[in-house]
């Protein structure tokens, strides 16, 4: 892993460790809300990542589930857009259900290369949890979305980490940190950390953090 790599990854996992499992409530894009925008500035290349919302997609881009992210910027490969959605609760009858009373829950994330009023999917990122009887975690875990151009080669790095399980106590999730630059992705696969209880001299016992 390079080097860049290796730094913001660490910064990332210091959020991984005190992250909770509890699910985050869905959300949907106010069209109202007026765009923002970040810029990051290197030696020879300005990255502006401008926030954006579905009445600003092209027609052709589909996705599934409430968007959490959405997102555009220019660099080498084009004109980009990112956008990240969750289902929340739900049944998709796609799934076999063994449990009558059973939900799902899916997360996505989608890039897209837009030429004129068409957009091409670059690649999609997809991860689930099915059949679940008890508590159902599939979501992203908030602020940590980042788009990157940490290497200064006008490429830019995509940042996603999310957390996923099927739980009926007080358990670590599944944690996942997942960057793309182009089509190359890396992958980093640990648990959060979550406090189980408090001993008699008042020291925090925890679970997790892997």
């Amino acid at each position: 892993m390079p080097k860049f790599m290796k730094n913001i990854v660490i910064l990332l996992l210091s959020i991984v460790l005190f992250s909770s499992c509890k699910e985050d409530k869905k959300e949907q894009t106010n069209p109202a809300a007026k765009p923002e925008s970040a810029v990051i500035e290197d030696k020879d290349f300005v990255l502006t990542v401008e926030k954006i919302d579905s009445t600003q997609f092209p027609a052709s881009i589909k996705y599934e589930g409430f968007i959490k992210n959405a997102v555009r910027w220019k660099d080498k490969l084009g004109d980009n857009i990112v956008i990240t959605t969750e289902t929340g609760y739900h049944m998709n009858k796609k799934f076999e259900h063994e449990f009558e009373d059973s939900s799902d829950a899916e997360l996505f994330d989608y890039h897209f290369i837009v030429s004129g009023n068409e957009a091409k999917q670059v690649w999609r990122v997809y991860d689930y949890i099915s059949d679940c009887p008890v508590d159902i975690v599939a979501s992203f875990v908030k602020n940590t979305f980042q788009v990157t151009d940490l290497n200064n080669n006008g490429f830019a790095e995509i940042w996603l980490m999310y957390k996923t399980t099927c739980h009926g106590d007080v358990s670590p999730c599944d944690m996942k940190i997942i960057m793309y630059e182009g089509n190359q992705k890396y992958a980093m696969r640990g648990e959060s950390r979550v406090q189980v209880g408090i001993l008699d001299n008042g020291e925090k016992q925890f679970l997790g953090g892997e």
